[in-house]
């Protein structure tokens, strides 16, 4: 394994760190601590892991590994703010629909090779990634790890403030 292959296993393994820290934090919370604010008058729990679960399920098209399994999660999670739609995913659909899309990212993952990472992704035009390269699919990688990351601190947070 070159150079190429070694940033992939890197950006690999950080992902998997950062799946299983919220595996482990939402996985163990209630159906009524996932309804707790981050902060007073800010999203719950249960929004923050339906919106990752969206944004995850977004990337399977975006990295060529196929069609989105929950795009219902956009209109309550992504499109709209929390508390504005009165039926949103309950924690049991958000905590199911995060495995299985996790899962089926992972095994897409583990098909590709470091130069699939290289392509373009699919919100890309090939013009546009004939002009600039970093718009790939490891790129997606990264933006998808640190806005995972993110939230994860936020989520924290609101569990740290509930103590």
């Amino acid at each position: 394994m070159g150079n190429e292959g070694s940033f992939a296993a890197v950006g690999l393994k950080v992902w998997k760190a950062q799946i299983d820290r919220a595996d482990k934090l939402f996985g163990t919370l209630s159906s009524e601590e996932v309804l707790r604010e981050i902060a007073p008058g800010r999203n719950r729990l249960l929004y923050l892991w339906g919106h990752l679960t969206a944004m995850h399920d977004a990337m399977l098209p975006l990295l060529g590994l196929g069609e989105r399994l929950h795009p219902e999660f956009d209109v309550a999670f992504v499109s709209n703010p929390d508390k504005s739609e009165a039926a949103i995913p309950s924690h049991e659909e958000v905590r199911q629909a995060w495995k299985t899309v996790n899962g089926e990212l992972w095994k897409g993952f583990e098909k590709m090779s470091w130069s699939d990472w290289l392509q373009r992704h699919t919100a890309v035009s090939e013009e546009d990634f004939a002009r600039d390269a970093s718009r790939n699919r490891f790129a997606i990688l990264l933006s998808r790890t640190n806005h995972l990351s993110y939230h994860l601190g936020q989520a924290g947070l609101g569990l740290k403030g509930a103590a």
